[in-house]
């Protein structure tokens, strides 16, 4: 069996609950998935999947012939969870019986000849989590709606052995302030003002963040205006790494980016902070929640177990653009003004209180 789940890390991350639902449903099964290179790390050691294979990005369908026909109906069922031409061309190609999404779009009505079963996309009034599990509905089988993050003991121990103090007695607060896009950003003078707070009520500040040469210095450099012990791991742990000390955070706050994500599935008290991204669509699935309905509504900030999902203020908010000027590279007014005092006053409210498991639609604060 083949998921095809060629997108980006977070989208791969959502893709795990239908994973699960395929290896439940058929645990004698071998599940391999299909992804773009650099974006399996999310998916290290994960129980359901089998293999995983990987694609380049940026190179065209047709590129390496080789591994198309060594694909050629490999697979008894292939699904996936994309709709755009190159996933249904691998879908198509890989397996002998093929389930799948489509956009209700012009040319739309071919790649649905492609698949054996497939179901309309909702873009904006499903959460990705619910969109994808409607493969599990085409296929006949439960739905697992678990976001499964995971990691390899290796991974564990060598966060062990690099962490300057025990993660598993010292409390922490692990802060992603850099996001992929600026759009999504919250202001530095925000981070700085609820590191301080957090490490006034006695927690240790870990710095989180990628590889890319502008977040490591964009971290740095705040870092810089830290209490003297914030330690910065930015760029220098994998995904199951980071992945294993969300899991012990005693809070972890961030932007719309792939970490909230695994910190929601991780059941870790997770502060999501949200301007022009949809939470109806992409708010962070929290952890327990076995709702088939959305966890959250368009507008307002609403906690959902161990999610408070704190949207910035404005009544365009979420205008479900790419920033104010409409390009990933602006800056959004929402997040740009929303106060550190609001976010330092959902951190006592996480900080104070247990877990509320939900299991069904939350209401609004």
């Amino acid at each position: 069996m083949l998921v095809v789940a060629t997108q980006r890390i977070g989208d791969v991350l959502l893709t795990t609950p239908l994973i699960r639902s395929l290896h439940r449903a058929w645990p004698a099964a071998h599940i391999d998935v299909l992804v773009f290179a650099n974006t399996e790390g999310i998916l290290r050691g994960n129980p359901d999947i089998h293999r995983i294979l990987t694609v380049p990005r940026q190179r065209g369908f047709w590129s390496n012939l080789e591994f198309l026909i060594q694909l050629f109906r490999k697979y008894d069922v292939a699904v996936t969870t994309q709709t755009g031409d190159r996933p249904v061309l691998y879908t198509w190609l890989a397996g002998k019986q093929r389930a799948g999404l489509y956009a209700q779009r012009k040319k739309e009505p071919l790649k649905m000849r492609m698949l054996t079963r497939s179901a309309p996309l909702d873009g904006v009034n499903t959460h990705t989590v619910l969109m994808n599990l409607a493969i599990a509905d085409l296929l006949g089988i439960p739905r697992c709606p678990e976001v499964v993050v995971s990691w390899t003991t290796e991974d564990e121990a060598s966060l062990d052995t690099q962490l300057p103090f025990d993660s598993r007695v010292r409390p922490f607060a692990l802060l992603h302030v850099y996001p992929k896009f600026p759009y999504k950003m919250w202001t530095q003078e925000g981070w700085r003002n609820l590191a301080h707070w957090l490490h006034a009520q006695g927690l240790r500040i870990v710095l989180s963040g990628s590889s890319d040469i502008e977040e490591l210095n964009y971290v740095q450099a705040l870092s810089e205006d830290l209490p003297a012990d914030t330690v910065n791991v930015a760029g220098k742990w994998n995904l199951g790494q980071i992945a294993c000390l969300t899991s012990r955070a005693s809070l972890y706050v961030g932007p719309d980016t792939a970490l909230t994500h695994v910190a929601a599935a991780l059941g870790t008290p997770t502060i999501a902070l949200y301007g022009p991204s949809s939470p109806v669509k992409w708010g962070p699935w929290p952890a327990h929640y076995r709702g088939q309905t959305n966890p959250y509504s368009m507008r307002g900030s609403q906690r959902v177990g161990n999610v408070l999902l704190l949207q910035g203020p404005g009544r365009c908010v979420p205008c479900l653009e790419e920033g104010c000027d409409r390009h990933t590279r602006s800056l959004s007014d929402c997040l740009q003004k929303l106060q550190a005092s609001t976010v330092i006053d959902a951190a006592k409210c996480m900080l104070a209180t247990a877990d509320p498991v939900q299991t069904d639609r939350p209401g609004i604060d």
